[in-house]
């Protein structure tokens, strides 16, 4: 079944649209704490969920015992770009500013992206800290020790030594689990500093690599993170996989072809 048929199929049932509904007005939730919104049993609940976790639609990233659901609107994005965008963009980019300005104040978006690499889990963690490898895929290397409370910097990779980004490793736990904060380079951590968490989970002979992006300031910076990270995945998996990077940089691609 291709992609948008398991998107469509997911969107089709009214208790998997109310619990994106969920997610939507609060991303990141437990099983439990979904079921408490429906009268429904968690086994139903939870058939739900696989359904759209396999349409994309949701996340879920393990913490400890608990299995937490998060919102993937990337689907979503592609199914309005394809179906809706090409007609009403421009009524439709004008009633979205009205509605973003009723709803201020709220909260930050977050961003969730889930690959699959057949790989190990030490080789994806070397891709991801190694400064010539993330040079290879990412277009810039990420420098550090990788050391709890050590800065990081986003090199340019044409020898300038110009950081475009960096931040401060937050915690490390080779190879299953890194965060760090992202912004700009020099920058202090904060509570309400934009942080990226990479979760390494291996299964038999692949790896899951989630990576989640919180504490995003604006919308326009959840719309760049949602068209960076799938873009820098794909060049680290291929990478990973063939032992080459994609033969265009991903990251190039416009967002309308």
């Amino acid at each position: 079944m291709q992609v948008m048929d398991l998107v469509f199929k997911a969107l089709a049932d009214p208790t998997r649209r109310r619990l994106l509904d969920s997610l939507r007005a609060e991303d990141g939730q437990t099983l439990g704490r979904l079921c408490s919104r429906l009268e429904m049993t968690r086994q139903s609940v939870t058939q739900h969920l696989e359904v759209l976790r396999e349409a994309n639609l949701i996340s879920v990233v393990r913490r400890g015992r608990e299995r937490w659901h998060y919102l993937n609107p990337v689907p979503i994005h592609d199914l309005q770009q394809r179906w809706i965008a090409p007609f009403e963009q421009p009524r439709l980019g004008a009633l979205d500013a009205i509605r973003r300005q009723a709803e201020e104040p709220r909260m930050k978006p977050d961003f969730v992206y889930v690959t699959y690499i057949h790989a190990t889990p030490e080789r994806v963690w070397e891709a991801l800290t190694d400064a010539d490898l993330t040079g290879a895929y990412w277009g810039h290397s990420n420098v550090s020790d990788w050391e709890p409370g050590s800065p990081w910097e986003h090199r340019r990779v044409d020898g300038s030594g110009v950081a475009d980004a960096g931040g401060v490793v937050l915690e490390v736990e080779p190879p299953r689990r890194l965060v760090m904060t992202f912004g700009e380079a020099g920058a202090a951590a904060r509570p309400d500093s934009s942080t990226v968490t990479f979760l390494v989970e291996p299964y038999h002979d692949i790896v899951r690599l989630t990576v989640t992006h919180v504490n995003l300031a604006t919308d326009d910076d959840l719309a760049a993170v949602s068209l960076g990270w799938p873009a820098v995945m794909a060049n680290l998996k291929s990478l990973l996989e063939t032992g080459r990077v994609l033969p265009q940089a991903p990251w190039e691609v416009p967002a309308h072809l």
